[in-house]
């Protein structure tokens, strides 16, 4: 995809093959990131409160507990956003296919006088 002004005047230059070849490195990524977020979930859960229950632990979870929410939060809405850039990008692949098929299919049905095609 390119922006800017093109050699035919275009503003805005979409390459059905470039969005496909795209589309699934954010499936990937976000894949990846899932999984990097379910493995550091497990870790934390596993390593329990390390820090104690004296005051000094209490008061570093009362702080800690909450970002680390945050993050997990974070990192989830990241992944999903991952996800929804890939479906996103193969449906307007879709929609630049089927949008070429049916003006195709439009001009196919015009009858040009002297043309060489049947007009139907």
């Amino acid at each position: 995809m390119s922006s800017g002004t093109g050699d035919k005047g275009e503003i805005l230059d979409i390459k059905i093959a470039d969005l496909k070849a795209t589309a699934p490195h954010f499936h990937t990524h976000s894949m990846d990131l899932s999984k990097a977020l379910t493995k550091l979930k497990t870790a934390l859960s596993a390593a329990g409160s390390p820090w104690g229950d004296d005051d000094q632990g209490t008061a570093f979870h009362k702080a800690y507990g909450p970002h680390v929410k945050q993050m997990e939060q974070s990192a989830q809405i990241l992944a999903d956003g991952l996800a929804s850039i890939h479906d996103a990008m193969t449906d307007m692949a879709d929609g630049h296919i089927d949008n070429d098929d049916l003006v195709r299919a439009m001009f196919s049905r015009i009858a040009v006088k002297g043309g060489k095609g049947d007009g139907k």
